[in-house]
């Protein structure tokens, strides 16, 4: 049955889902989700004979979200991963993430492989340090309006989706990243979300009753946590330097729905064609025909069998 709890690690209080006992799985959601994100898989990998545990991510929900940018580095992310794991009295624990939360699993085998034994990353693939800092590189390429570069500037984008959080929440969720209409190029005076209708009807994978819940939490909590997360990806970038091209060597498993635009458009369709240059044990590519962004919540038995499926094979 699962459990919910907070702790305290790295400085701050993390909201805890979980669920069994076994092997440490850490389960760490993207943007703009929650720990309810995984709520087909914490049952399922835990009757598999694991001990899941699935956090509101730092910024997120019931968790601490610190004011300062800079607290929101990859090294702050992974590092509570790492004082999870300590505070639950385990010294290895496999790690799967999505959306955001991949590059946080991702990165958290690269910089501890000593602590995670196997990983998993759903929807954005392994990290490939670029030449450049990533919002140069598309400064410098002409672009001016990616959804990354408006995120930048504080308030700009709470503004707009504290507006109306339900709106919000239905136009993030039930459009996602892989409806045609939703651009992640943000026109002038229309804002990411642009003319998102009010009565949109929710796809078949989410309920008013889900819909609610990420509602109320971000009613809540407000934006600010985790766009601080974008925030910082130049500095992630900075940051990362003694790691450029680095493998991950640690047995790996990637999934993904085929009609994901962070994989379909021209650089994430190579960098999934390319994993194998940075996971030389990788143990599956799973693409999901017709599938979205929000893959675990859209396909949760394809996700959870080829989760647990890996995990198993990994021994844990």
């Amino acid at each position: 049955m699962e459990t919910s709890r907070t702790v305290s690690v790295n400085g701050i209080d993390l909201f805890l889902r979980e669920q069994g006992e076994g092997p440490l799985v850490l389960l760490c959601h993207g943007w703009p989700e929650l720990s309810y994100s995984w709520r087909h898989q914490i049952a399922a990998i835990a009757a598999a004979g694991f001990h899941v545990v699935a956090p509101d991510m730092r910024g997120y929900g019931r968790s601490s979200a610190p004011q300062d940018i800079n607290a929101y580095s990859i090294f702050d992310l992974v590092g509570d991963m790492v004082a999870l794991v300590a505070e639950l009295k385990q010294s290895r624990a496999a790690i799967i993430g999505h959306d955001w939360g991949a590059p946080v699993a991702w990165h958290a085998a690269l910089f501890r492989p000593d602590l995670f034994s196997a990983v998993a990353g759903l929807s954005v693939p392994p990290p490939w340090r670029g030449r450049g800092r990533p919002l140069d590189s598309l400064r410098d390429g002409g672009i001016k309006n990616f959804y990354w570069q408006y995120f930048q500037t504080p308030g700009v984008a709470e503004a707009e989706f504290e507006r109306d959080v339900a709106l919000t929440m239905r136009a993030l969720l039930g459009r996602g990243f892989s409806d045609p209409s939703a651009s992640l190029f943000v026109e002038d005076g229309k804002g990411f979300l642009g003319d998102a209708p009010a009565d949109r009807p929710l796809p078949d994978w989410l309920t008013e009753a889900d819909l609610a819940f990420f509602v109320d939490s971000y009613r809540q909590s407000g934006f600010r946590g985790g766009l601080n997360w974008y925030r910082n990806i130049d500095r992630n970038w900075e940051l990362t330097a003694p790691w450029h091209g680095a493998q991950i060597h640690q047995p790996s498993l990637f999934i993904a729905g085929s009609n994901d635009s962070v994989i379909t458009g021209l650089i994430g369709a190579k960098r999934v064609a390319d994993l194998g240059q940075v996971l030389p044990i990788l143990k599956g590519k799973l693409i999901i025909d017709g599938a979205g962004h929000w893959i675990q919540q859209e396909r949760p038995a394809e996700v959870n069998a080829a989760l647990i499926g890996f995990l198993k094979d990994a021994a844990v």
